[in-house]
């Protein structure tokens, strides 16, 4: 746990005090605590812009500002129920208190989680115009449609910067403008987010030609109606691993023929396999990708990935898969759609 006691504050310190313990500590929030240590509210690092975007003064006693009704935990919370209640009202800070309501510790995210900042980007892909799912994408964006309770974009955010992605890229174009409503710059859950935006649907990697510079680091980039547990981290040290020009996450698809399968020798009939099985590898929609494979893509041109897999194999650049074993979901139909409401929660 962080040790909170720099950033206590009293309900008359001033708010420029308060922004100079806040900047100190790095934690992006105050405590405000009344003279026998019982909380009486919070500011967070937004909250304080949000003020002085309101007009209030340096001088302001932070008691104006404060949230005086925080979330928080009573003592004896597990670290599985802190993570619980943090993804639910989606929070990187939780004040403990006790049941006189002192305050006694504040639980991080991070911290928990034993997070760290990747220099990695990531880019989402979510300006398809999701035609599987109509009528419901009449007038959501798919990557908006809610899964337990949040919508699916959302959940993958949360699921980036709890593994330590800080650097988020969304590549809109249809409903654009409610993908930008509701993140921002995507300060609520902890990650920049900028948005590249598609004047004309791109395919799934053309819209990485929009990005402002080439990255020094390899990037990530996923479709963005997906819902998965994996490890993101562990594909990029998979990618390293193999100095890949080009990782490809791929899922096992088993496929059962629902017939009797004959085989033939002529007119002679040689075997009958009752509904056999087939099993093929599938693209999972999740990539890890190099400097010189971006270097292969068009700019303002459709281009999807399989396009680009194809130009990386004709150039002799490194191309891997990696075997994707934890949960996983496109959510690219009605029948995923509700396969998804039934089992998805959050790990």
């Amino acid at each position: 746990m962080a040790n909170w006691q720099q950033v206590l504050v009293q309900p008359e310190t001033r708010l420029a005090e308060t922004i100079a313990r806040v900047d100190a500590s790095a934690l992006q929030i105050a405590l405000v605590v009344d003279g026998s240590g019982r909380l009486v509210g919070v500011v967070t690092d937004g909250d304080i812009r949000r003020a002085i975007l309101r007009g209030a003064t340096l001088e302001a006693p932070i008691q104006t500002v404060m949230n005086p009704q925080p979330k928080t935990l009573r003592t004896g919370a597990t670290r599985e129920e802190i993570l619980a209640y943090m993804r639910l009202h989606v929070l990187h800070h939780v004040p403990i208190i006790d049941r006189g309501g002192k305050l006694v510790d504040l639980a991080l995210l991070d911290d928990l989680l034993g997070a760290r900042q990747l220099p990695n980007w990531v880019v989402l892909m979510v300006g398809g115009k999701g035609t599987r799912l109509r009528p419901l994408t009449d007038t959501v964006p798919k990557p908006m449609l809610h899964v337990s309770g949040r919508p699916i974009l959302e959940s993958m955010v949360m699921r980036l910067s709890e593994q330590g992605f800080h650097r988020i890229f969304l590549a809109v174009n249809y409903k654009a403008e409610m993908i930008r409503a509701h993140f921002g710059d995507g300060a609520k859950w902890g990650v920049e987010i900028e948005y590249l935006h598609e004047e004309q649907q791109l395919g799934t990697a053309g819209a990485l030609s929009l990005l402002p510079v080439k990255p020094d680091t390899p990037v990530l980039v996923m479709n963005g109606d997906l819902l998965t547990h994996a490890s993101l981290d562990k594909m990029l040290h998979f990618h390293q691993d193999h100095a890949a020009a080009g990782t490809m996450a791929i899922r096992e698809y088993d496929l059962r023929v629902p017939f009797g399968v004959v085989s033939l020798n002529g007119e002679d009939i040689r075997a009958v396999e009752e509904k056999p099985m087939q099993r093929f590898h599938v693209s999972a929609g999740m990539y890890a990708l190099s400097s010189p494979a971006l270097n292969l893509i068009p700019r303002d041109t459709y281009f999807d990935m399989p396009a680009l897999f194809q130009r990386l194999i004709a150039e002799k650049m490194t191309t891997v898969a990696y075997p994707l074993r934890e949960y996983w979901l496109d959510v690219g139909h009605l029948e995923a759609l509700e396969q998804a409401q039934r089992e998805w929660t959050e790990p």
